[in-house]
């Protein structure tokens, strides 16, 4: 089929498809929008538990779906919005034919006016098929822009990793290579993102298309433009969707900005604020999280008042955690760090259990260390062990005997030890109050 486009049958077929392409565009919008709704939350409560627990790769995927989601969602509800009206002007037009201005019957300054500025029916509907194709192609194009943004700020992050940091390259070579090419990169994105908000200006200049064209070749293999590279120009060589680009672009930017927007209704009070000796926040109470299905903070607790002979504290595991320990403990640190992304197909399955029996003690004595954990000013012994929350997630668990403590308000203050210009200093990780009664 592709070495017959040329082929008078084959674009018979086309002007036949564009002329009932209208039905497929509806059909697709609404399954579309039935499921983007339905994925949305989850995304969403993805992308959350990820920043939660600082778990970079999860939250860089999960954001960029829930910014897609979101896209389509705008554009197909308003394709499908537009797509009704004209269907309805169809209709309309069915049984009114075109406007009469003389059936009006308005004065000669009105129906002058009117014929000029509202003109033809035809003319209208017209321009809303217009939209609403121009709206369904850019909405799946949109995308791919987000895409291309992701992919070039994930090449910039791996420049910076893998060989200005690199481990495996003598300096001389890490940085000869690197910082050339991390300056290549991030002024092309510059340039590149320049030439894409003036619709293609570097590309008009003849003296500066040469020197943009190498940038231009780089960055159709970075941002994977050459797989959606025709339907950008078919878009922007024609004037009403250059126009309706300029009109969206700011559209998009003043939804961004008004979904942002919320009401405050106190100067100091906020729901948001982090536990502390005057706020009880619920995502550091168990039983208010289950009741609520929030997120978990740092450190949770088992309730706010606490009727049992102990209190279970229990603190949510995160990448920083282990920097920590390794920072605290160097022998700890492998030669190969395996954290990221990787695959559950194992072809090595041979390992040392006792030795890593051994390691993990010893990354539990350091953690033990580092973190220390007090209720008001009484010091308790730190006593961690790995566990998991009620919401599967791993951490840390230890049990507090509170016979020493007597009955009311307290707060539980969890610290750790931070190396900071060769000194070694406290940092508050969580503070926590908690009201305790005897059963």
């Amino acid at each position: 089929m592709s070495q017959d486009y040329n082929n008078p049958a084959f674009k018979k077929l086309l002007k036949k498809l564009q002329e009932e392409s209208w039905q497929l565009e509806l059909l697709i919008s609404g399954f579309a929008i039935f499921g983007l709704f339905t994925i949305f939350e989850p995304i969403t409560n993805s992308t959350l538990e990820a920043k939660n627990s600082q778990q970079i790769y999860k939250f860089v995927i999960s954001l960029v779906a829930q910014i897609s989601c979101a896209i389509l969602i705008f554009n197909l509800l308003l394709h499908v919005l537009l797509r009704g009206l004209w269907i309805g002007a169809l209709g309309l037009r069915y049984v009114s034919g075109d406007i009469d201005y003389e059936e009006l019957n308005y004065s000669e300054k009105f129906t002058k006016y009117l014929k000029k500025k509202v003109g033809s029916f035809d003319r209208y509907i017209g321009t809303l098929e217009n939209y609403c194709s121009i709206i369904f192609a850019i909405s799946f194009l949109l995308i791919f822009y987000v895409l291309a943004l992701t992919f070039t700020i994930i090449f910039i992050a791996l420049i910076a990793n893998y060989i200005i940091d690199s481990d495996w390259l003598p300096g001389w070579a890490s940085k000869g290579i690197g910082i050339p090419l991390m300056l290549f990169v991030v002024i092309g994105m510059i340039i590149t993102f320049i030439d894409f908000v003036t619709l293609g200006f570097l590309k008009k200049k003849k003296w500066i298309s040469k020197i943009y064209f190498p940038i231009y070749w780089v960055f159709s293999f970075v941002t994977l433009s050459f797989l959606y590279r025709p339907l950008v120009y078919n878009f922007l060589d024609h004037k009403f969707g250059r126009r309706l680009s300029l009109i969206l672009v700011p559209f998009y930017l003043l939804i961004l900005v008004l979904t942002s927007v919320s009401y405050q209704n106190s100067n100091y009070i906020n729901a948001n604020v982090n536990s502390s000796d005057i706020m009880a926040n619920l995502e550091n109470y168990e039983d208010q999280l289950i009741t609520n299905k929030n997120f978990t903070g740092n450190v949770t607790i088992q309730s706010k008042t606490i009727t049992d002979p102990y209190l279970n504290v229990f603190m949510i595991f995160s990448e920083n955690i282990e920097d920590r320990v390794f920072n605290f403990n160097p022998t700890l640190k492998p030669k190969e760090d395996i954290r990221g992304l990787h695959s559950d197909i194992e072809f090595n399955t041979s390992f040392n259990q006792s030795k890593n029996d051994s390691l993990r003690r010893e990354y539990l004595k350091t953690f033990n260390t580092i973190y220390s954990v007090k209720i008001d000013s009484i010091p308790f012994s730190s006593e961690f062990v790995l566990s998991q929350n009620f919401k599967n997630e791993l951490g840390f668990e230890t049990y507090l005997n509170l016979d020493s403590i007597s009955e009311g308000k307290h707060l539980l203050k969890v610290d750790r030890m931070r190396i900071r210009k060769g000194d070694t200093t406290q940092w508050i990780v969580d503070r926590i109050p908690f009201w305790y009664f005897k059963d």
